[in-house]
């Protein structure tokens, strides 16, 4: 995949579930803002890294992080999860509504069958796209704001997590979190 430079990047050792999680949910919180700015805007987000390094857990945080009630599961059978968002202004009044598109590739074999699949169209609705395995579908995906890689540690629950800011949209989004 041909990528801009990393513009912005933040790594965490995580020790412990609890730290993931409020990654993840920092994540949200970041999104949230920039979606309250651009209700339209739209990021691609790419979930890296090997088989059980915590990718769908990452996910699932994140798109909680953001408001979604109810059960986030892998859509490694599926290869697409929708979750529907609504994002928050000003005391809480709903300003827009926004789609989480949780992808998994994994079980991919062709670049094509992404293509065959039909999912194109959702990396142009309000909201973002989660794609785990994107290497599965390389050459046929959009360019990404955010590039997240997980590795995982010696404990189950340990793991090294970097967020590499690949667009100004992914920067501002990631820059939010030192604020």
């Amino acid at each position: 995949m041909t990528q801009k430079a990393v513009i912005h990047s933040i790594n965490q050792h995580c020790r412990q579930e609890a730290d993931t999680a409020e990654l993840a949910k920092t994540l949200a919180s970041n999104l949230s803002q920039f979606l309250q700015q651009d209700p339209q805007g739209h990021l691609n987000v790419s979930l890296e890294g090997d088989l059980g390094a915590g990718k769908t857990t990452f996910a699932r945080y994140l798109v909680q992080g953001m408001g979604y009630v109810g059960r986030v599961k892998s859509p490694t059978y599926t290869l697409c999860e929708p979750y529907p968002l609504a994002i928050y202004g000003k005391e809480q009044i709903s300003i827009a509504s926004v789609t989480a598109h949780h992808f998994d590739l994994y079980r991919m074999h062709d670049p094509l069958e992404w293509q065959e699949a039909g999912f194109a169209e959702y990396f142009d609705v309000p909201g973002f796209c989660l794609i785990e395995w994107p290497e599965k579908a390389e050459g046929t995906l959009p360019r990404f704001d955010i590039q997240i890689q997980l590795t995982a540690g010696k404990e189950e629950s340990e793991r090294s997590i970097t967020l590499n800011a690949l667009s100004e949209q992914g920067a501002t989004v990631l820059k939010k979190h030192h604020d």
